[in-house]
């Protein structure tokens, strides 16, 4: 290979990953990088060869956005359908009440990224005609049907398990692709299109509650009322309590009666907190398997709701938070529908002042435990839906994602590193008649996210997605060659346009370094196979004038078994901060 690159390929490469679900070795491009329609280059000498070509293992170096807090919102209109026709000076933001200066701005609707005027983004060049046959066939929205089976009651969880079946049946597309996963873990299915796999794991959804909490009723006592009595030391509801005692346990001694009420607590508490980090843990990993397929991708929390106290609060944020940099809605339904606060007959009743403060708590039990799936929504610009028997319109509504939704960015001033909550607001100027969903607040980090780890995550986060970005001029093409009959190669050409790129001097040199990285999907969405090369570049004048008119080209190849893939390709400079992604998609026949 000739030319002025310093190639930094390192013999081994890190693994990019999706935790816990596959290892997906991202090895080396295994091709050479060749100038593209140039003329031949006068000989080299070994001095000018050493200064312009050169191998080592430094890792790529990006700008770090360590303090971006992103924040989704959501603008609905008296009927409840979403604005799309904002801007960015319609936006007030507000960090414990000082407002802050919006540094990114973008609006996201479910056909894909919009720019800041509004205006859809530029359509991809088409393909060719065998390209786009096949990604017609390929997944572009992901749905996860997550049935919080440890919490629901069993008539919740029939009903919204039947709804759930109709929506499959009607209203998923061909190249939609559906799991079925459960908070228990004890009913899990994968993403596919066979329905009658959908309705088989619908069909063994059961009510598997783990620890038996909730389940106390000698006294009456719930993870909220736990939380009082013994985080919150409440003289009141800890009197309750033990009246409550006395009354259906026949204890007449009062000290006697409040060790019992506090003993439950105490189960209660650890009960209930077990519990709720199981779920949170649930939709965390969900969190992550989502983030590491292609296109629209969503999750629909079907649940009678869970209580969260101040503790989880940090699991709470670093859930948003993921799912905001993967772009995964977390949709939530409340499976109990229309319920009122009617008091629990079955209850034996005490005297009237304990069963007031008991109907009260079970009232606050209600409310507190839908606000961690409303908060979970609003924190990632999805839907909570609510209040209503009607299911199917409730999984309609959610399955579509807002139609448009706001993506505002902002650099917290003089931020400290104490991992205290920051309280969010966001407001709209001159806009009226109108509500806008947002995340409540967030955390502030304990540390400084270093430039190697702001780098991989930031080219995992474009790999795993379906946008189209061309802020670098490239092409990609893709042909397949059959071996056998169970082993096909896919062949990958990469031309890049490197006279666009913005170059650093540094003494007579124009320096830059390229990131490109390659991805293979199944039809299922499931990442296949991947590659990667960093090439840096100290180019002279003469380089960049002359010998780089036609572009940089670089050549990889999988080896692969026939079926259809779609193709994601990333490209990321380092001095420009600039960044282009392309989809394509190859079908191999048997």
């Amino acid at each position: 290979m000739r030319g002025c690159l310093m190639m930094n390929v390192p013999p081994d490469e890190p693994t990019m990953s999706r935790s816990g679900y596959s290892a997906m070795a991202l090895t080396l491009f295994g091709a050479c990088a060749a100038w593209a329609q140039t003329p031949p280059a006068p000989p080299q000498t070994p001095a000018r060869a050493a200064a312009e070509m050169a191998t080592h293992d430094e890792p790529a170096l990006f700008q770090a956005r360590v303090n971006l807090v992103m924040v989704p919102v959501v603008v609905r209109d008296r009927q409840g359908k979403a604005l799309g026709n904002l801007k960015q000076e319609d936006f007030q933001l507000f960090d414990k009440g000082k407002p802050q200066y919006i540094a990114r701005f973008s609006m996201e609707r479910a056909a894909g990224r919009l720019n800041k005027t509004g205006a859809p983004a530029p359509a991809p060049n088409p393909g060719k005609p065998s390209e786009e046959k096949a990604a017609a066939d390929l997944p572009d929205r992901f749905i996860a049907y997550l049935f919080d089976d440890v919490h629901m009651k069993f008539g919740d969880l029939a009903h919204s398990r039947d709804a759930a079946g109709r929506h499959i049946d009607n209203a998923l597309r061909t190249t939609d692709r559906a799991a079925i996963y459960t908070t228990s873990g004890q009913t899990v299915l994968d993403f596919t299109d066979d329905r009658a796999q959908l309705h088989e794991a619908l069909g063994k959804l059961r009510m598997r509650p783990v620890t038996g909490q909730g389940g106390n009723r000698c006294p009456n006592m719930t993870y909220y009322m736990a939380d009082l009595i013994q985080n919150k030391h409440d003289p009141t509801v800890l009197n309750a309590a033990t009246r409550d005692v006395m009354a259906c346990a026949s204890i007449p001694d009062v000290p006697t009666a409040q060790q019992m009420a506090q003993a439950a607590a105490a189960q209660e508490l650890n009960l209930g907190d077990r519990e709720t980090r199981l779920a949170m843990g649930v939709i965390n990993g969900l969190v992550r398997r989502l983030a590491a397929l292609p296109g629209q991708r969503s999750i629909i929390l079907v649940s009678n709701g869970f209580v969260t106290l101040a503790e989880h609060s940090i699991e709470k944020t670093e859930i948003m938070d993921r799912a905001i940099r993967a772009s995964v809605l977390i949709n939530s339904l409340d499976a109990r529908g229309l319920y009122t606060d009617n008091p629990d007959i079955t209850r034996s009743g005490t005297n009237f002042l304990t069963d007031r403060i008991l109907n009260q708590m079970e009232r606050e039990t209600n409310r507190a435990q839908s606000d961690v799936m409303a908060e979970l929504a609003a924190g990632t610009g999805a839907t909570f839906f609510q209040n209503s028997n009607d299911l199917d319109a409730g999984f309609a509504r959610l399955a579509a994602a807002p139609e448009y939704y706001y993506l505002l960015a902002f650099s917290p001033q003089n931020l400290k590193m104490d991992g205290s909550f920051h309280t969010l607001k966001v407001t709209l100027k001159g806009v009226k008649d109108v509500s806008a969903n947002a995340r409540t607040g967030y955390y502030a980090p304990r540390h400084l996210e270093n430039a190697i780890e702001t780098a991989k995550r930031e080219i995992e986060e474009a790999l795993f997605s379906r946008e189209e970005m061309s802020d670098i001029p490239v092409e990609l093409h893709t042909q397949f060659f059959k071996l056998g009959e169970d082993k096909a190669r896919v062949a990958l050409v990469v031309k890049v346009d490197v006279k666009r790129l913005k170059f650093r001097k540094q003494d007579d040199r124009n320096c830059n370094e390229l990131t490109v990285v390659a991805g293979l999907f199944d039809r299922n969405g499931v990442y296949a196979a991947g590659n990667r090369k960093k090439i840096e570049m100290r180019l002279l004048d003469e380089t960049v004038e002359k010998r780089l008119g036609g572009g940089l080209t670089i050549r990889s190849s999988f080896d692969v078994k026939p079926g259809t893939y779609s193709v994601r390709l990333v490209v990321r400079d380092v001095e420009g901060q600039s960044m282009s992604a392309q989809n394509s998609a190859v079908e191999i026949p048997y």
